[in-house]
């Protein structure tokens, strides 16, 4: 894959600062003079048509009259004059720009006109903008300061992406003294073009970037987004925090940039399922960014704390309780090692109390001991100054001891005080120790470090094949939902959203509407006894609010009356509503039921989000909920049902038996399935579905829906692309045998690994460019695990004696960052080589390439690999030898 485009902006070797002055305090004076303070090598001009000179260079009238090509131009003038500028760098062949202006959208409908016009000269002519209302750019190691702050950044690893440009110089600031360095600082301000998910994508790749901090308002592209994300936090930590967590900042987030703000617990299932970690204050982030920029990692998240003071122990345990670290148990030896070392008074436990005369022998014999056990993953050595203390020579100690542990097994500090520490906070800076101010910050930063390793675990982990593959009947239910909407309803009535869940295989109990008292006997004679009675009101949402429900109904004269009762309340409670009489259904037995929702609610930023919880009438006074963004797998329903309450009922519970948790789990994948194949779905709020130890059915539903949004995309409503079903085809080939055509799925690891062992060395070698027996568990996850709205692999399979699949061949491609382009891979078993496979799978892939929009396709084939010369030339790609390796051939071809 070539470089990102981003990479010759953010790495400009021609800078234009257009609205440079030599006023002082201006913005386009601050700009130009952090240029030339920075002591940037490239390129640096002034634009500005009132000055002959800027700072004592040369200033020239517009872009185009530089002369010279130029990577970048940064847009330091009024909002109104933008989208000309935009227009003229366009023209100029300039790559990139930085609109620092403000006065679009946050200024009403003339700003977005603006923002429009602005857009629009970029489109034309291929130029991309981050911004504007934006800060600018750091790369400290490339000298560029294209920002109006005040700050330098150090160079280092650390990538810090903002919305706000002041978050930015609060962090810039505090990192200045505590010595931590960037790799890049990007300030995105309204983020019209350049996006969250464009500078994740380059970061990703970014070889200078170790760590990723992101300050996050809202999202505009939440595909984007996530893609982005899952891409850097497969490879790198990713620390976000995000504003507006309640609806009042929400607003205000809102009116800062323009973006769309989402519920909170959405956004946090957004991250926890690209694998990034969650800041909730500034301070939080400041601790974060102290542990990533050390460069620091951990294999597991138990902690050992050693401390000359209780109290301060106390407090960092209390904290990493709060945050389910998990405090080492000393095994044997070390507890012998601490006797002997140590005062008889000594804590005798986790945390390490070393009394407060403790000296830095002891401080040394202590950490060697914690640091050598097998239990113990990290270490905090703390320190509060007391009358014996060494300060500086117990921080010698420390660092001399870190430098001894094997990698993986961080050590942090937490120096408590103010000037009596203050050089040895400097010695930790130097030798880039992690380093706090107070025992809760410490154990957060061990926190952050432990749930990347988490969420690295999690996205290695492969779900094994689904139990249950029927398939759901996708026709049937829209043709139900398009009847609804022809009606001009909106919200499903009863028997309809049974009839949408039945149709995706989920249990339903049998009902029958009734529109009179005569109509309520005849069903009730054909369901039989005891009965529930519900009214039946597209404008009704709790029934049981107007009373409108009557359960164990054992008599026909109980039905009559019930039917009368119930049409009377509901009238008097709610006179506004439309009244189409009551439902009836067999009262669901079950002696050991639980009453759970499920449900899918309409998010405004990620779109269908499944929601799962206790039921029941109690919903919205218990609050006990878990979301997750669909498509699920059994793992992620597996997380999801175990972060609520009613988790603990589920299991075995006094007298009552574990519930059927493979019949909740196959409810879930199909609400999934459903949020994803219909798009005309707003809502779906399934309550109470009944679960026992003998299967479940749903006894209660509401499914709100509306038209479809008009897109190409047939998964635009989804923030993650699903599994691209439509895309599974049979082909029966000459000699009688059907292969499946299909696009590789997670649980597909096993055949997958089992067809790379089955490869001949040479095939092996051909698709992988170096010797490979078999693949690893992260290349494994990385091929069967995919990003199917950037990626897609096309696996054949033939199905065994026995009925099991058999891989016989692969086809990939990944779509290049500017998302027109993309890179290919194909492989056939040996002894299936030369039937067609090949040739059908890549017009296959072809076909699907140019569906999503994909204009070339490319790749590199061994130049000795003739029989794929061959294929290629057969399906018109060109060849042209590769410049810079003799032994590799480039192949493309336009879709």
């Amino acid at each position: 894959m070539g470089p990102h485009y981003l990479n010759r902006i953010l790495s400009a070797r021609g800078i234009a600062v257009i609205g440079a002055s030599n006023r002082p305090g201006s913005v386009g004076s601050l700009i130009f003079r952090n240029m030339l303070s920075m002591g940037y090598e490239g390129d640096l001009y002034a634009v500005n048509p009132k000055y002959r000179k800027v700072h004592g260079r040369k200033s020239y009238p517009d872009v185009g009259a530089i002369g010279r090509n130029l990577d970048l131009a940064v847009v330091a003038t009024p909002a109104s004059a933008v989208p000309g500028i935009i227009r003229e760098c366009g023209q100029a062949d300039v790559q990139g720009a930085i609109v620092i202006s403000a006065g679009f959208v946050e200024e009403g409908p003339k700003g977005v006109r603006l923002q429009e016009a602005m857009l629009e000269a970029a489109r034309q002519t291929g130029l991309r903008v981050i911004g504007p209302n934006c800060l600018g750019i750091m790369r400290p190691r490339h000298r560029i300061n294209a920002t109006f702050s005040r700050n330098h950044a150090l160079p280092g690893h650390l990538a810090l992406v903002s919305q706000s440009g002041a978050i930015c110089t609060a962090i810039l600031d505090w990192a200045e003294d505590q010595h931590i360095g960037f790799s890049l600082v990007a300030s995105l301000g309204d983020a019209a073009d350049v996006d969250f998910g464009d500078l994740l994508d380059f970061l990703a790749l970014d070889p200078e970037t170790r760590s990723i901090l992101l300050y996050v308002e809202g999202i505009r592209h939440s595909r984007r987004f996530i893609s982005g994300l899952r891409a850097a936090a497969r490879m790198k930590p990713v620390i976000v925090i995000k504003s507006g967590r309640y609806a009042e900042g929400s607003r205000a987030a809102m009116s800062h940039t323009g973006a769309l703000v989402g519920a909170d617990d959405v956004f946090d299932a957004a991250l926890e399922r690209a694998g990034a970690v969650r800041a909730q204050t500034v301070q939080q982030m400041f601790s974060a960014a102290s542990i990533l920029s050390s460069g620091a990692r951990v294999r597991g998240n138990r902690l050992a704390i050693v401390t000359n003071a209780g109290g301060p122990g106390v407090m960092a345990t209390d904290r990493a309780v709060e945050l389910d670290v998990a405090m080492a148990e000393f095994g044997a030896t070390t507890m012998k090692r601490l006797d002997a070392a140590l005062p008889p008074h000594w804590s005798h436990s986790n945390p390490v109390d070393l009394l407060g005369d403790a000296d830095p022998a002891r401080y040394d014999a202590a950490l060697a001991a914690c640091l050598e056990d097998p239990s113990v993953d990290g270490l905090l050595a703390m320190l509060t100054p007391q009358a014996m203390t060494d300060s500086d020579a117990s921080a010698e100690t420390v660092i001399r001891a870190a430098q001894r542990v094997a990698q993986g097994k961080p050590v942090l500090t937490c120096w408590m005080g103010g000037k009596q520490v203050e050089k040895a906070r400097d010695r930790f800076c130097t030798e880039g120790l992690p380093h706090f101010i107070t025992p809760e910050a410490s154990v957060e930063a061990f926190a952050y470090l432990t749930a990347h390793q988490r969420n690295q675990r999690l996205l290695l982990q492969v779900p094994g094949p689904l139990s249950d593959r029927s398939p759901a009947d996708v026709e049937g239910a829209r043709m139900i939902i398009e009847g609804a909407l022809d009606e001009g309803r909106k919200v499903l009535g009863t028997m309809e959203s049974k009839a949408v869940l039945a149709a995706f295989r989920i249990p339903v109990t049998q009902t029958v509407q009734a529109h009179t008292a005569s109509e309520a006997l005849v069903a009730a004679s054909t369901l039989g006894y005891p009965l529930a009675m519900k009214i039946a009101s597209p404008d009704i949402t709790h029934k049981s609010d107007v009373g409108g429900v009557r359960l164990n109904i054992t008599t026909a004269e109980a039905v009559r009356k019930g039917f009368l009762t119930t049409m009377q309340e509901a009238r008097e409670a709610r006179p506004d509503a439309r009244l189409e009489g009551v439902t009836l259904e067999r009262m669901y037995r079950s002696h050991y039921g639980r009453e759970l929702m499920v449900g899918v609610l309409r998010d405004p930023v990620f779109g269908p989000v499944i929601s799962f919880g206790s039921g029941g009438t109690s919903v919205e006074v218990l609050h006990d909920r878990a979301v997750a963004l669909p498509p699920l797998n059994e793992t992620i329903i597996r997380g999801m049902i175990g972060r609520t309450r009613v988790a603990r009922l589920l299991q075995r519970f006094r007298h009552m038996p574990p519930v059927d948790k493979l019949a909740l789990e196959q409810v879930l994948l199909r609400i999934s399935e459903m949020a994803c194949e219909l798009p005309e779905i707003h809502e779906v709020d399934i309550n109470p579905l009944i679960v026992d130890e003998n299967g479940l059915a749903a006894v209660d539903a509401r499914v709100v829906v509306d038209f479809r949004p008009s897109s190409a995309d047939r998964y635009a409503h989804m923030a993650i692309h699903p599994y691209p079903g439509h895309l599974v085809e049979t082909w029966p080939m000459p000699d009688g045998i059907t292969l499946t055509i299909r696009p590789i799925r997670p649980e597909d690891a096993q055949i997958e690994q089992a067809f790379v062992r089955g490869l001949s060395d040479e095939s092996r070698y051909f698709r992988f460019m170096q010797a490979v027996h078999e693949l690893t568990q992260e290349m494994l996850v990385r091929f069967t695990q995919i990003d199917y709205d950037r990626e897609l692999g096309l696996i054949a399979v033939v199905e065994g004696e026995a009925g099991e699949e058999k891989q016989v061949a692969v086809a990939r491609y990944t779509a290049n960052p500017d998302q027109r382009s993309c890179e290919f891979a194909i492989v056939v078993a040996d002894e299936w080589q030369g039937r067609g496979i090949g040739t059908h799978l890549m017009q296959s892939l072809m076909q699907a390439a140019k569906a999503r929009g994909i204009d070339l396709m490319e790749g590199e084939v061994i130049a000795g690999n003739n029989t794929m010369l061959g294929l290629m030339r057969r399906l018109g790609f060109s060849i042209r030898p590769n410049r810079d390796d003799e032994g590799v051939v480039e192949v493309s071809r336009a879709l």
